[in-house]
């Protein structure tokens, strides 16, 4: 059994740079980051810490941080400023969701089933877009999440890291972009 089945060992932002680039999340993994330089990062963060004032902010459980939750009703919010990676951002509530469940608290598994002694689902708020995703750990999912993690720790443990393969618009703003800025003698060793 995979050590992050019983205590999962990854962040949010980890599970969500899976489904954007591997490349990303190996450098991410290793502490090399660029992001505190980018323009779309410092926007998130805006529309993140204005947004849902009166709502608590960043749950810190072990390893990962919830953006927001509602105690009355028992739902996990994640904050987004955009859909583009909308998957991404499903995946990541899945991963908090699927924690909550290792750590013993009842997770929601679908809209139609009864919240009675159900503690969590997941809704992704995108505040800009006046949107709103719920998000559900079915068995399915909770299965593929498992999946997920053995491939995401293939990755993080590799030597180096993955080849560059672009493969949304995203790709072109990228922090990582800077990269090739930096010189071919600096590039090769990656």
């Amino acid at each position: 059994m995979l050590k992050t089945e019983q205590n999962p060992t990854f962040t949010g932002t980890q599970i969500n740079y899976y489904f954007i680039c591997h490349r990303k999340l190996w450098f991410f993994s290793h502490h090399i980051q660029m992001e505190h330089n980018s323009d779309l990062v410092m926007l998130g963060k805006m529309i993140h810490e204005t947004s849902y004032g009166r709502e608590h902010k960043e749950i810190e459980l072990e390893n990962i941080k919830l953006d927001w939750c509602d105690l009355k009703d028992g739902i996990l919010h994640e904050v987004k400023k955009d859909d583009t990676v909308e998957e991404a951002h499903q995946w990541q509530v899945l991963y908090y969701l699927y924690y909550l469940k290792l750590k013993g608290i009842k997770v929601q598994t679908s809209a139609n089933q009864s919240s009675e002694n159900i503690i969590w689902k997941g809704e992704i708020d995108y505040p800009k877009l006046k949107k709103r995703e719920e998000v559900f750990l079915t068995q399915e999912k909770e299965e593929q999440m498992i999946e997920i993690l053995k491939k995401i720790e293939e990755i993080v443990t590799k030597q180096f890291p993955p080849k560059q393969e672009p493969k949304f618009s995203l790709c072109k703003r990228c922090s990582r972009s800077e990269e090739r800025r930096v010189g071919k003698e600096c590039r090769s060793r990656w």
